[in-house]
């Protein structure tokens, strides 16, 4: 199958481009590094008439720490959609039965309930911390379901929780959360830090994805045929901040204190989703276990440094 892989240098698409080559699949990239700015109508409607796909993974995501997404709010909401709308615009043009699979933060969900069904999806506003992130791709999923509508062009939309895992940055300020706070304390470890220091409360309540089980869905989405409305990657499984820290703690042999610096905001207080539907779409899935998920990571990072 002949695939077109945007994103492909970040921590999920490089993984995802190593795993498809060993399937055998014919792999095509679209990247600032190479000249290709999704953003520019003309470079996206190039690749897709030269590549000619038959599937578009849209990995190509403009993101960060709930920091960086607070300071560049317009920035963050404007790249997202408009790399979106040249995509399926593009599509449109080209060849309308190319299937687009793309994943969705479950950051995107209101915050208003312990347990996040598909159902609630937008029934209210998401959190402030990520209000711009979340929108664009909420405004994603609109747009997949009108090019559906007016084109009949495919979408495989699927939302997922925090992921962590080996091959992510080894800078914590451009990493995932999990993988950052490893890092961090991997540092403390190495200087004899006596104290390590974790933003915020402790208490926020959040459900990790390992990073291979985040692939197998994502190839294992090659099989639907469309998925407009998106299914939880869910696993219904929750871990708050102060107890991964306790985990990674036990993995990193880290000797000091945990403490917590609560002047930095927490985000919503609990993001655990709905496993229900995704176990009728990927039956007999089997998710990775938590802490050696923790602890693969942790040799990463130790044989990284």
């Amino acid at each position: 199958m002949k695939i077109l892989l945007l994103g492909s240098t970040g921590f999920i698409g490089s993984n995802l481009k190593t795993r498809l080559e060993k399937e055998g699949h014919t792999i095509f990239t679209a990247e600032r590094s190479s000249g290709v700015d999704i953003r520019r109508y003309n470079d996206i409607r190039f690749t897709i008439k030269y590549t000619k796909p038959d599937v578009i993974y849209n990995l190509a995501s403009h993101g960060g720490s709930v920091h960086y997404v607070r300071n560049n709010s317009a920035d963050v909401f404007q790249d997202n959609v408009l790399m979106a709308i040249n995509l399926y615009k593009a599509i449109s043009e080209v060849n309308k039965d190319i299937k687009v699979i793309q994943p969705f933060s479950n950051c995107s969900y209101p915050g208003k309930s312990d347990v996040q069904y598909e159902e609630e999806w937008l029934d209210g506003d998401v959190h402030p911390s990520v209000f711009s992130f979340g929108n664009s791709k909420r405004t994603i999923f609109y747009l997949s379901k009108c090019y559906k509508q007016q084109y009949g062009i495919r979408s495989v939309n699927i939302l997922f929780p925090n992921t962590y895992g080996p091959g992510d940055s080894l800078d914590p300020n451009h990493t995932h959360a999990l993988n950052g706070m490893i890092i961090r304390m991997l540092e403390a470890q190495k200087k004899g830090d006596e104290e390590f220091v974790v933003w915020g409360t402790g208490s926020p309540i959040r459900e990790w994805a390992y990073i291979d089980d985040f692939i197998e869905v994502l190839v294992r989405c090659l099989e639907i045929e469309g998925q407009e409305y998106p299914v939880n990657m869910g696993q219904e499984k929750g871990y708050s901040i102060a107890e991964s820290a306790g985990l990674i703690k036990r993995a990193c042999k880290f000797k000091g204190k945990i403490t917590f610096d609560t002047k930095y905001r927490d985000g919503d207080p609990v993001k655990i989703v709905s496993g229900e539907k995704f176990k009728q779409l990927f039956k007999d899935f089997e998710f990775f276990d938590h802490y050696q998920g923790i602890k693969n990571t942790v040799k990463y990072y130790k044989e990284k440094k």
